[in-house]
């Protein structure tokens, strides 16, 4: 069979068809990633760590989960009810269930978060927090239950680990501000499996020593351990040593850990102290204080001796001025001093008036005189007699007629007025009323 003869200008299909293939937006790929990668994948739990937590005012979290090789993209929408959406924080581990999708807008795969599980410290932080709000309800928590501590303790019940440095710190304290209080030791472990039912049955156990011995009976009881973990301090955490606490009879002192620490074991107990040297000191603060005031004693005394005088001195003053004012003798000197008052006034008044009529009558004399003389004259002459009268009744004379004598100097004339002075063979001279005698003064 002859082929077909071929021209010389017959090249074959210089331009064949374009080969068919389908060409995609970028939104339509990711759309069938997201689909194929909901559909293979779906709802999945998966573990890891919290990093680059960021909450959005929205109310949407936002964070990546990683591992040692990988990390996930996940966000939590303000509507999911997840319980533990307020303690999720960066270096938190987590359970976390949820629909692994992708978000169309980066092109990025993440985890639609549906349900959160707290592990490690989160899950004693839940289990914390749930026996916390339990015992709340059951009231024991309540303020109204608290009980304060005696302010002078002889004996105190002790509970803690024989190996810990809590007690050595609860024993320097007790020597050095109170050496004289007893404790009476119930040693327990305070770390690990069972530790909770130790302490629980040593809280017991110094309660029941306290009903067998009335005359030795404890004054209350401290409940301690040093610093810790979460981990460490769990055995606090647990209910029956809440409940051990709650039943005591006696009053509980809970030192647990340092100061940021907050244990169960804290919230029932009558008095929480911050480390277990702040216990021991909250309980010896009464004998303390009192050595105290006993050494300042005297001076207070004194102090308070010297007040109460003083102001037992101002009312005695007060008092004795306020009867000074009431006593009848004053009212009486009142009213002698008004008496002299008014005598004076008329007095005074009499002497004017007098003297207003001196004037006036010396004013009608002189004026009589002036025209009279010879009455004038006449007055002057009975004011003379009056005189002359009132002199001789002063003279000497007149005494020597009432039976008296004046003896003198014989010699001198001199008054002698001393018989002292009078010598032996004196030449005397006394003068009677009638006559002189002459006398000579013997030994």
């Amino acid at each position: 069979m002859s082929k077909p003869g071929k021209s010389q200008w017959d090249f074959g299909e210089l331009f064949p068809k374009e080969t068919a293939r389908k060409v995609l937006s970028v939104w339509e790929l990711t759309a069938d990633i997201k689909r194929l990668l909901e559909k293979s994948v779906g709802a999945v739990w998966v573990s890891g760590e919290i990093t680059n937590l960021r909450a959005q005012s929205s109310g949407h979290v936002y964070f990546t989960l990683k591992d040692v090789a990988a990390q996930l993209s996940c966000v939590l929408f303000r509507g999911t009810a997840a319980a533990q959406r307020g303690l999720l924080a960066d270096g938190q581990k987590v359970l976390l269930q949820g629909d692994v999708t992708v978000y169309e807008t980066r092109g990025q795969y993440q985890l639609i978060v549906r349900e959160v599980e707290l592990q490690g410290v989160g899950a004693l932080q839940i289990a914390f927090e749930k026996l916390k709000q339990q015992l709340a309800a059951e009231g024991l928590f309540a303020p109204e239950r608290k009980r304060p501590l005696p302010r002078y303790p002889q004996r105190i019940g002790l509970v803690t680990s024989p190996t810990g440095a809590a007690i050595r710190d609860v024993l320097h304290v007790i020597q050095r501000r109170h050496p004289g209080l007893e404790i009476i030791f119930a040693p327990c472990r305070v770390q690990g499996d069972g530790a909770a039912r130790e302490i629980a049955a040593a809280i017991r156990l110094l309660n029941e020593s306290a009903i067998r011995h009335p005359p030795s009976a404890i004054d209350l009881i401290l409940v301690t351990r040093g610093g810790g973990s979460l981990e460490d301090l769990w055995a606090f955490n647990e209910a029956p040593v809440a409940r051990a606490i709650f039943e005591s009879a006696l009053p509980v002192v809970s030192a647990v850990g340092h100061e940021i620490d907050f244990t169960i074991a804290d919230f029932v107990a009558d008095v929480r102290a911050a480390t277990p040297s702040a216990a021991a000191e909250i309980i010896t603060e009464g004998v303390f204080a009192s050595r105290e005031f006993v050494a300042e004693a005297p001076a207070l005394l004194q102090r308070a001796a010297r007040r109460g005088l003083g102001a037992a001195a101002e009312n005695f003053s007060q008092l004795g001025a306020r009867l000074t004012r009431l006593h009848p003798r004053r009212k009486l000197d009142d009213a002698f001093q008004r008496l002299d008052d008014l005598q004076a006034g008329l007095l005074h008044g009499l002497k004017t008036a007098a003297h207003s009529r001196s004037l006036v009558l010396e004013n009608l004399a002189g004026r009589f005189l002036r025209a009279k003389p010879s009455q004038h004259l006449k007055l002057r002459r009975a004011a003379l007699h009056q005189l002359e009268k009132r002199l001789h009744a002063l003279g000497p004379e007149q005494v020597l007629a009432r039976g008296y004598s004046i003896t003198t100097d014989a010699a001198t004339g001199q008054v002698l007025r001393d018989a002292a002075a009078i010598k032996a063979g004196q030449k005397l001279k006394t003068r009677l009323a009638k006559g002189d005698v002459i006398s000579l003064a013997e030994t």
